[in-house]
């Protein structure tokens, strides 16, 4: 499978700042693990659902080994985090989460995985998608980039261009009845190349609430003086007091 290529889709482009002006309010969010969704952009979920958009989620691996208590079972952590994540999504505003049932920790970039991204992104026809860097190894100078973030970022990217665009893509999805999907913009966090801030400081606190729905991975704190909401606001939090969540923006012109 070809390598994910953001500078060629980015060549020639000049990037609006602004929220997209378009018909199309439908946006995919396309996540590693119960969580990352909710990290990467709650904020921006609540504040654009607020403007009428759509936010769904993806999220590609079961969680099944995101604990360090021994007497959780895997089975178990699989129900409780997609529990958790459901309610976080319901906290960001989102409308619903689909699931795949990758092994976390074990997530390669393959065939079969990358048809079910094109099946989601054809059935739900989003106009933006947003997911992790495929590029990034180290983030921030501060923590490695999770294999199966590297992994979702990468085969979100595949699905996008060209594989959901062309029908002799997965033809079978198109005997079913779905159609082929132009994406038209990609918004990709944690990237050392982020080109474009969404201001969540009004919604700062509701992305706090979302991310405190996760209690399996210790994010149930709603303590104001606890180290998780002492993190959380110096990691989104600007030199000028702003919080941010910061995207590689990339507006496709096909």
């Amino acid at each position: 499978m070809a390598e994910a290529n953001l500078e060629g889709l980015e060549a020639r482009q000049e990037i609006p700042l602004t929220i997209p002006e378009t018909d199309n309010k439908t946006a995919l969010v396309i996540a590693a693990h119960p969580d990352d969704a909710d990290f990467g952009a709650a904020g921006t979920s609540i504040l654009w659902s607020n403007e009428g958009w759509t936010f769904n989620y993806l999220v590609c691996t079961d969680g099944s080994k995101g604990t360090a208590d021994p007497g959780m079972s895997p089975s178990d952590l699989i129900r409780i985090r997609r529990d958790e994540q459901r309610e976080a999504a319901r906290r960001a505003g989102a409308k619903e989460v689909f699931f795949l049932d990758n092994v976390d920790g074990e997530l390669e970039v393959t065939r079969p995985f990358l048809g079910d991204v094109v099946r989601i992104v054809r059935q739900l026809k989003p106009y933006a998608v947003f997911t992790h860097d495929p590029e990034a190894f180290i983030v921030r100078n501060s923590f490695i980039n999770h294999s199966d973030h590297r992994n979702t970022g990468h085969v979100a990217i595949d699905a996008i261009y060209p594989t959901a665009r062309d029908r002799l893509n997965f033809p079978e999805q198109i005997a079913e009845g779905l159609d082929t999907h132009n994406v038209k913009e990609i918004f990709i966090w944690g990237s050392e190349k982020a080109n474009f801030d969404v201001d969540i400081s009004d919604v700062v606190e509701q992305k706090i609430h979302a991310l405190n729905a996760h209690v399996s991975q210790g994010l149930g704190a709603e303590n104001a003086d606890s180290d998780f909401l002492k993190f959380v606001r110096e990691r989104w939090r600007g030199e000028d007091g702003r919080y941010t969540e910061r995207f590689r923006r990339v507006v496709l012109f096909r």
